[in-house]
């Protein structure tokens, strides 16, 4: 799994480093969000945390909503990333549902940081907020979609599920909403109260994974 936390050097950039202002800007950024919150953090305290002027930073952003969708693409990337693998070694339509759900809880309790940012703030670009998980996916490369994008991936493995003869007992894109809405809870539950003398997490993991088949999958 990618680590998303790197060390940011101090002072300004010196002419030749530009190849790696992007990814520090997008982490200088994410920090004073988490730190901060969205409204209060600027662009120029963005560019000061990384070394570099604000003039320079809107070179690679122009403004804090495009550094927040880069910065809701790229965890929304890496989780994308973990579902390439399930569908490199498992072939089975339910299994993968499942799978899906457990890469998912996974990546947010291992990188609670990304996932707090993410999914649990008021940080939604209006341009994301009033689409969501329903943005149009023709163009993967356009900002803010790849939540979209592994969106339609779990429906899809749903529709190939309901078309193997498996009834399912709502619509595909449902019973996905109903997946991760099941699942964020936890994970949400788990980052928000990390001192809470939950049950065993992997206990806890898998029993929702298994509620969440039997309540969408007519006779799983």
């Amino acid at each position: 799994m990618t680590v998303f936390s790197t060390a940011l050097p101090a002072g300004r950039k010196r002419r030749g480093q530009g190849h790696t202002r992007h990814e520090e800007i997008l982490q200088a950024a994410k920090e004073l969000f988490l730190e901060q919150g969205y409204d209060s953090t600027t662009i120029r305290r963005i560019a000061d945390r990384v070394g570099i002027s604000a003039p320079a930073l809107y070179l690679y952003f122009k403004d804090k909503e495009a550094l927040m969708l880069a910065l809701c693409d790229q965890t929304f990337g890496h989780l994308i990333e973990a579902i390439d693998e399930i569908e490199k070694t498992v072939a089975d339509p339910l299994l993968r549902v499942r799978r899906f759900g457990e890469a998912y809880a996974r990546f947010g309790l291992t990188h609670p940081d990304e996932y707090r940012l993410v999914f649990m703030g008021a940080n939604i670009p209006e341009s994301m907020r009033k689409v969501g998980h329903r943005a149009p996916t023709d163009d993967p490369t356009l900002p803010g979609v790849q939540g979209a994008v592994l969106f339609k991936r779990l429906v899809e493995y749903l529709s190939q599920l309901e078309a193997s003869g498996i009834k399912l007992n709502y619509p595909p894109d449902t019973c996905a909403e109903l997946c991760w809405m099941g699942i964020h809870g936890l994970v949400a539950a788990m980052i928000t109260k990390p001192e809470f003398p939950w049950s065993d997490r992997e206990l806890l993991i898998n029993g929702m994974l298994d509620i969440h088949v039997k309540g969408i999958v007519g006779d799983a």
